[in-house]
């Protein structure tokens, strides 16, 4: 049986809504400040939902098209929820040369998701990354900010088990 894509509609609280409208209004003058209402929009809401992108677009007088560009050229912005610990597993060449994309293929058995996928539950996202930095720990994954490295598959249960709550 296939997996289907599930969408959940957005639905945001008043308090986030007041929010994400005075951050707009605090910034509606400011030229240039599309970046930082995009990144405190996403602190807002966890990610940037299109019906939050056409909000900024049209408090800040600028195409839907400017600010969904920027949403989806930078890596950091997101528009699909995130789990409450985003893994991100580095696929950049020392990485899978040492072996990463068998730490992603374990992660997916594990968490039961693919990449680019969260848990029912919402407490892991799984994404794969080009590079975090850390080319000499290769190879390496993220759990937030932390930094795992010199992975081997038989280690990620134990990874998982940091975040049991």
């Amino acid at each position: 049986m296939k997996n289907k894509l599930e969408v959940v509609p957005f639905v945001d609280s008043p308090e986030q809504k007041a929010e994400l409208m005075k951050l707009i209004e605090s910034y509606k003058e400011v030229p240039g400040a599309l970046v930082q209402v995009l990144q405190k929009a996403q602190l807002i809401y966890g990610y940037l939902p299109l019906e939050v992108q056409i909000t900024i677009a049209e408090g800040l007088d600028v195409s839907l098209e400017e600010v969904y560009g920027v949403v989806t050229f930078y890596s950091f912005f997101s528009t699909v929820p995130k789990g409450k610990y985003r893994i991100s597993v580095c696929l950049g060449t020392a990485c899978y040369v040492k072996g990463s994309q068998a730490l992603l293929d374990e992660l997916e058995v594990q968490l039961g998701i693919k990449s680019g996928g969260i848990t029912p539950d919402g407490k892991f996202s799984l994404d794969a990354c080009r590079c975090v930095g850390a080319c000499g720990l290769a190879p390496v994954l993220m759990v937030n900010d932390d930094v795992y490295g010199k992975l081997l598959p038989a280690d990620i249960a134990g990874v998982l088990a940091k975040y049991a709550d």
